[in-house]
């Protein structure tokens, strides 16, 4: 049976537009779990970015048998801090703690670390569940540092302090468009995007 959409295991508004602008042409609509009027608890206790973003998809295919089921976990890794905040990201200081405390948290925990110890990078796993139980996974990532100060509003979550040598500015300070062929969200959705293209080819 061929699925007539996918549902991303998200409620975040932000996260969804990117992925609508990614997946537009798999010619199928994408839809958040709350457009299709899921809700679920989900306990994510895997020990990395994969395993969490399989126990979603895997959570909520299981309530929508007949779609293509898609989650990702992602989050930043700071090598100053032992790779902090990492799988626990979206949970530091709390989940109900704004980001502006959060991001200023860690400014502080570096305030003195030089430019060349504040290596960083967003970390995005995403996986697919297919309604023959089928799945694909991608893993990717975006390399940066932690700027010394807070700067862009076109971002959220942690962007306002990611810095790209690159680009010379935050990842807050890029357009939208530029920040999908960059991004670790965008680079781990396009890899998913070919594996589905394949993996629906040959159902």
């Amino acid at each position: 049976m061929k699925p007539e959409r996918i549902v991303f295991a998200t409620g975040n508004k932000d996260k969804m537009k990117e992925i609508r602008m990614i997946l537009a042409d798999l010619g199928l609509p994408v839809i958040s779990m709350k457009e299709a009027g899921v809700s679920a608890d989900i306990v994510e206790d895997g020990k990395t970015f994969q395993e969490n973003a399989m126990i979603k998809a895997q959570a909520i295919a299981r309530l929508l048998p007949n779609d293509v089921v898609m989650a990702d976990d992602s989050g930043l890794e700071i090598d100053y801090l032992n790779k902090e905040p990492g799988i626990y990201s979206a949970r530091y200081m709390g989940e109900h703690t704004s980001y502006d405390i959060k991001n200023n948290n860690l400014l502080q925990r570096l305030e003195n670390v030089p430019a060349e110890k504040r290596t960083a990078r967003f970390v995005c796993a995403i996986a697919a569940v297919f309604p023959d139980r089928g799945t694909v996974t991608s893993c990717c990532t975006m390399e940066g540092r932690i700027a010394d100060h807070i700067a862009g509003e076109n971002g959220f979550g942690y962007d306002p302090i990611f810095w790209l040598d690159e680009c010379g500015c935050t990842s807050a300070e890029i357009s939208p468009k530029q920040k999908n062929e960059l991004s670790h969200r965008g680079k781990a959705l396009r890899e998913v995007k070919r594996k589905m293209e394949v993996y629906m080819s040959c159902e």
